[in-house]
């Protein structure tokens, strides 16, 4: 199974280069599966019911999060009705929404993909070392392909997770940080890893946001008003190859496709 995983997806221009650029990735890299974080989806900030839909439409098959989850109140939505859309597994329990889901696709093995939240320099959410063992246990009962989105500051944190669940899942790749990291690589295990995946969005820009304001910010500790940016728009992310047999990753590559500015 040969996955793309897209990195934080911010605002329209995001949204917008995964309708545009996904097609041909698709075709070119036989895709069989897609896997986004769409948490900067809607305004930079958050993720709403129309901004997911817009992704799927797109042909993305699965939408992780983060610690905008809850930026937009529309969110709760998606959380109790949207089976495709994944939350940071590490809430406490009672929390609305699912931490991981099986995706079926004809003709392809179920994929499990489980989305988890960093503690350090981030909320305190529930230990996700602890939590994520149970979740993959429990899918691993139902399919060993498995990927993972772990969405922290911190790379060691990334890389703990990756070296902890190291030949139990196929796939280890980190978001949040927007800058996509050179470090791809399959563990001896057989868990293919990516500190950070990147971003997909306006890259003439601050993480997306336009220069001036946050070079202000830094400047003065003043609060600003940090607005999407529009030049140079790419999509960024990650193609795992996965032996449907074992599970374990065959191949890793990094994706880097800017968009033309004409589309």
């Amino acid at each position: 199974m040969k996955i793309l995983f897209i990195g934080d997806i911010v605002g329209e221009p995001g949204r917008r280069a995964v309708a545009k650029l996904l097609p041909k990735l698709r075709a070119e890299h036989q895709l069989d599966a897609v896997i986004a974080n769409g948490e900067n989806s809607a305004g930079g900030a958050g993720i709403t019911p129309g901004t997911a839909e817009e992704i799927f439409g797109a042909g993305v098959d699965i939408i992780t999060c983060g610690d905008h989850l809850w930026d937009q109140k529309e969110v709760t939505q998606l959380l109790l009705q949207e089976p495709r859309f994944v939350r940071p597994l590490n809430y406490p329990p009672g929390t609305i929404g699912q931490g991981s889901t099986l995706l079926q696709k004809d003709g392809l093995p179920l994929l499990g993909v489980i989305n988890v939240q960093g503690r350090t320099f981030m909320a305190a959410l529930e230990n996700p070392f602890t939590t994520i063992r149970a979740e993959v246990n429990k899918l691993r009962q139902s399919t060993h392909l498995i990927f993972v989105d772990i969405h922290a500051e911190a790379t060691s944190e990334k890389i703990a997770m990756g070296r902890y669940l190291d030949g139990d899942v196929s796939a280890v790749v980190g978001t949040h940080t927007h800058v996509q990291t050179a470090d791809e690589q399959i563990f001896p295990h057989g868990t293919a890893y990516l500190s950070d995946a990147g971003f997909t969005g306006p890259h003439e820009s601050i993480i997306g946001r336009n220069i001036e304001p946050v070079v202000q910010r830094f400047l003065t500790l003043t609060p600003q008003r940090f607005g999407i940016a529009t030049e140079r728009v790419t999509l960024q992310g990650v193609i795992i190859d996965i032996d449907n047999s074992s599970g374990h990753a065959k191949g890793i590559k990094r994706v880097s496709e800017v968009l033309s500015p004409h589309e």
